[in-house]
């Protein structure tokens, strides 16, 4: 995975659990994708829902490589609790969109009569858009309003004024696309260091990353931690747990899964699963 791409998979909210605790199935939610003719932003992907049925939403927040954002269209607002945030939000709960940081503590959202615009934006997207230093956001949930202001509030109306998903993406794709032009650009130097934790999987060691863009330690962890909001080392632990929670969640075994992504037993596999999710191994199968 480049820095300017994120995973194809999206939709955490269609994906999740309503409020009975069942998974929502796939006829409950309308689902769109932006078609050929979208305007696509790199490091961006984005997916539609609403649904179908009026369940009420509570979607528990996982960790996972890539800043997730959610524009509300429906009548109701977000609620979120918990999070751990550096930075405090300015605007009241509930929100009508929110921001989820790379890393955020345990947190939930809940909400009903979901009608939104999800998006996956990876580190390099997340660093040009959201206009706010990636470091503010670690551990946290937040309202979009409180990142964007009052442009949040037009791009929402006018989203949720168009009634085709493809005019919706592109209102989206052009704002974002406006933003980019102004917004900073991530160094290639930290930008190939996020490349190799991804396609390593995580199992990295923080000096050969270092040695890899003729940076010192410590300059490296500045730069990085400054840019993506996380240090090497713990950019490393998230990418690992976000693949050994897709294999839990898709049904693995724990013991196996501890050894195929590099945790030293399966003991390590439960701390790191506890300190991310703030759930066991077997609870977050069961998700």
């Amino acid at each position: 995975m480049h820095s300017d791409e994120v995973d194809a998979e999206v939709g955490a909210v269609a994906m999740d659990h309503g409020s009975d605790g069942d998974r929502a199935a796939g006829s409950e939610w309308e689902v769109a994708q932006p078609g050929a003719a979208a305007p696509a932003v790199a490091g961006v992907r984005m997916a539609g829902f609403r649904d179908r049925v009026g369940r009420a939403l509570d979607l528990r927040v996982l960790p996972q490589p890539a800043v997730v954002v959610v524009i509300g269209l429906g009548n109701d607002p977000f609620t979120i609790e918990g999070g751990t945030a550096q930075r405090p939000s300015t605007s009241p709960n509930p929100h009508p969109s929110l921001v989820a940081s790379l890393s955020p503590g345990p947190a939930r959202i809940r909400g009903r009569d979901v009608e939104c615009i999800e998006m996956c934006l990876s580190p390099g997207a997340a660093y040009a858009l959201l206009g706010v230093s990636p470091h503010e956001l670690e551990g946290a949930v937040v309202g979009l309003e409180d990142l964007w202001g009052r442009q949040e509030r037009q791009l929402r109306e006018r989203v949720a004024a168009a009634t085709a998903w493809q005019e919706r993406f592109t209102l989206v794709s052009e704002f974002l696309a406006r933003r980019a032009a102004r917004g900073p650009s991530m160094t290639p130097e930290v930008a190939g260091v996020w490349d190799t934790i991804v396609a390593r999987g995580g199992r990295v060691r923080v000096d050969d990353l270092a040695a890899s863009c003729g940076w010192s330690r410590k300059r490296l962890w500045s730069r990085f931690s400054a840019q993506i909001g996380l240090t090497p080392k713990r950019a490393a632990m998230l990418v690992r747990f976000d693949q050994a929670a897709r294999a839990l969640r898709a049904g693995g075994n724990a013991a196996d899964i501890a050894l195929a992504h590099g945790y030293a037993d399966q003991s390590h596999l439960h701390r790191d699963v506890l300190a991310f999710a703030g759930c066991t191994p077997t609870a977050l199968a069961g998700l």
